[in-house]
Parts: C-alpha cells; sequence; structure tokens
C-alpha cells in the first residue's frame, strides 16, 4: 500500500508547502494532492512543486469539471504533465451546486454526463487527436459557427492518469468504467463495499476488475496516549462536510455516510489514535481494497507533521 498527503498551504506560506511536500518525498510518499474549492486553484502549486522536487507525484484534487472547459482542461494538463517529466495526474470532481452555482455562476448541470464527456474530450485531446465530439453536453466544433476541429500544438502525452473523485453510486459506476484512478472521500474501511461495489460494476461493463484502477482513500493520521484530546480538533471539520458542503438536495458527502448507516458521526475516531489503534486501522484499509492511504497529519508546525507522517510510513510499511 502507497501513501500520498495533500498540499497544507497556511496563510500563503509557499515557502512551508515546500518544505512539507519534499520532506515527504523523502520519506518515501508516492503522491501530493492539491485541492481546489475557492481559493487557490489546483493546478498552479503544482507547477511551483514540481520544480522543488523529483520523484514524488503531483496530482490535481481536484479539479473542479464544468468551471473549464474540456479543452481547457487538457491544456491545463499537458502542461505539468511536460515540466514534471510524467509526474502529473489529472483529479476531477464534479464539486456542487454551492461552489458551481455560488462561486462560478454556473449552472450545475447532469453532473455526470458532463464529466464522462469531459474525460472522453480530455483523452482524446491529450492523445494529440483532432477533436470532433458530439455528446448531449458538449458538441465540439460548436455546430452552425465558424469553428473548425483542431489538435493540440503540444506534445501528446497519452499517459496522463486521470481520477476522479465521486461518492453517489452512478458517478461510482462511472469511475469503474472510465478512470484509472478513485479518490474517496467519506471513506470508511468498514463499509468499502457502499463504495467499492458500484465501481467494480462499472469496471466490469467494460471487461475489467477494480484492482486495474488505483484506490485512494484515507483519513486524518494522530497519535497520542489522550484520545479524547484527539478526538475534539476533527469534529468542526466533520460536521462542515456533512453540513456545509452541499445544499439540503445535494449534499453528497452527508449522503455517502447515510448509506454506511453512521448515525454516530463519532466513530470517525478510529481514524486517530494510539500507534496500535493506527496499526489496526491500516490493516482494514489494506483488507479493504485501497492500494493508495491518502493522510493527512494533524499538525500545524512542520516538525510534527513530518514526524507523524514518519512514524505512519513505518507502520504502513511493516504492515
Amino acid at each position: 500500500m502507497q501513501v500520498a498527503i495533500s498540499l497544507r498551504l497556511a496563510n500563503d506560506d509557499w515557502a512551508k508547502a515546500s518544505a512539507w511536500v519534499t520532506e515527504a518525498e523523502r520519506l518515501g510518499v508516492d503522491c501530493v494532492w492539491s485541492a481546489e474549492a475557492w481559493g487557490h486553484d489546483a493546478v498552479t502549486p503544482l507547477a511551483f512543486l514540481a520544480a522543488r522536487t523529483t520523484k514524488i507525484k503531483l496530482g490535481s484534487g481536484i479539479i473542479q469539471a464544468g468551471t473549464r472547459t474540456p479543452a481547457l482542461i487538457a491544456m491545463t494538463a499537458m502542461s505539468p504533465a511536460s515540466m514534471s517529466g510524467g509526474r502529473f495526474r489529472l483529479g476531477l470532481g464534479v464539486s456542487g451546486p454551492q461552489v458551481i452555482e455560488g462561486w462560478h455562476g454556473i449552472r450545475f448541470d447532469r453532473p455526470v454526463q458532463r464529466m464522462r464527456e469531459t474525460v472522453e474530450i480530455v483523452r482524446r485531446a491529450v492523445r494529440g487527436e483532432r477533436v470532433e465530439y458530439s455528446g448531449s453536453v458538449y458538441t465540439l466544433p460548436r455546430p452552425g459557427g465558424e469553428g473548425k476541429a483542431l489538435r493540440s500544438a503540444a506534445k501528446p502525452q497519452p499517459g496522463i492518469p486521470i481520477y476522479l473523485a465521486t461518492l453517489s453510486p452512478k458517478s461510482l459506476e462511472m469511475t469503474g468504467e472510465i478512470a484509472n484512478g478513485w479518490l474517496g472521500t467519506s471513506f470508511m474501511p468498514d463499509h468499502a463495499r457502499i463504495f467499492f461495489d458500484h465501481i467494480a460494476a462499472g469496471a466490469a461493463r467494460v471487461g475489467r476488475t477494480l484492482a486495474a484502477l488505483d484506490l485512494q482513500a484515507g483519513g486524518v493520521v494522530a497519535f497520542g496516549d489522550d484520545v479524547d484530546r484527539l478526538i475534539a480538533p476533527r469534529k468542526p471539520g466533520l460536521a462542515f462536510t456533512l453540513g456545509a458542503m452541499g445544499s439540503r438536495q445535494h449534499n453528497f458527502y452527508n449522503d455517502a455516510y447515510k448509506r454506511a448507516d453512521y448515525v454516530d458521526v463519532a466513530t470517525e475516531v478510529q481514524r486517530l489514535g494510539t500507534e496500535k489503534m493506527v496499526r489496526e486501522r491500516l490493516v482494514k484499509y489494506r483488507a479493504a481494497g485501497v492500494t493508495t492511504l491518502r493522510v493527512e497529519p494533524a499538525a500545524d508546525d512542520i516538525a510534527t507533521r513530518v514526524s507523524t507522517l514518519g512514524r505512519l510510513m513505518d507502520l504502513v510499511r511493516e504492515v
């Protein structure tokens, strides 16, 4: 099982963010993912990190599909892939109506179909094909206009892996059909089947298995003897995810917990705790089928964060 981390950028402290990622690379972390909500974009920070690292993979976790045209997503992906020597991973997600409609002013419409068509067009573009496409969301070139089908002027990069951050059953099945990997959130290894059964069903439709995908999931990691003390800082973030990351009609994170029959969200504390608890949790993630453990060390200062990550890496190798 490999380990991935998220970019930690606090107060626009790029020096600290760079130090965090370079230390993670030294410890053997496989990939760093840069998020996109309503702050910094997901890709520009990866160009910054590409110049300061040599081995760690660099992923957009995630670019919000629908806020860019598929062609622009392809162009954006090809740039860091080229400058990093092929280390870039394209992570895509649909976000939700509060961000898409509130921040971007774009209608949150047909998210699963939009994602499917986006991936198809991006793959054609990065392969260097002349892009002609007729879908229910996108048609290229635009009919009735003066546009013509174009081919990217950049060097083709057909090997860019595409990861999808999906939660609903239909979108999980689509992930199994078309993606190279899955970026899991609201994931509980004890209830892995509510995610993986759908991904496996989609994969089977195109003649492949769950093993064909890099399945990334995890959570916060912290070590200590006082578990109650470790619980408290996690509660506001989980409450925000369950209550504010979406509208009453569309909160994909909340829906995922409901499908797992989680009534008491305090069970999430199982992601934290003593070294014995963390070791046992690692075994559960591995047994569930997770191939890459994506973790967030629970510390603000670099020294503690790196120390926690180092202890985790030792446990992962041991398990």
